[in-house]
């Protein structure tokens, strides 16, 4: 099979291309794609376990661990231990974090609308459809 052909290289291509244009864009705000991912986490549900993060975004535990860590270093993110059971550690968005939503999410959707422009409307859709099913996404 010639590499042009390959499922793996075109997805892994065309990914590595748009976190390029991802990373660029979220720069200004000192975040990395996977940063403004967990951010978003929270944006939907302002208090989060690790595990229930990691689940959402499909990383491994041990990721988010490292990821939790930066994002506290910059003021992002708190971490806090429960009061209800001491077992179970609590991932909050501070202040700055929240700062920022309006404008990522508009950085982010000026990225989807570059990236997506080549394609119709219909297609747009379609493309996202099927790569919600290859990465076993429910919508």
């Amino acid at each position: 099979m010639q590499l042009e052909e390959c499922v793996n290289y075109l997805l892994t291509t065309a990914q590595h291309s748009v976190f390029l244009k991802m990373t660029e864009k979220l720069s200004v705000f000192d975040i990395t794609p996977v940063q403004y991912a967990v951010l978003y986490c929270l944006w939907e549900n302002d208090k989060r376990s690790p595990k229930e993060i990691a689940e959402r975004l499909k990383l491994e535990n041990s990721t988010i661990s490292g990821i939790l860590e930066r994002m506290e270093k910059k003021g992002l993110i708190e971490r806090s231990i429960s009061k209800e059971d001491r077992r179970y550690i609590q991932v909050m968005v501070t202040e700055k974090g929240a700062s920022l939503k309006d404008a990522v999410l508009a950085a982010v959707e000026e990225v989807n609308n570059e990236v997506m422009s080549v394609f119709s409307d219909k297609d747009r859709e379609m493309l996202k459809s099927w790569l919600r099913l290859l990465a076993g996404i429910d919508v």
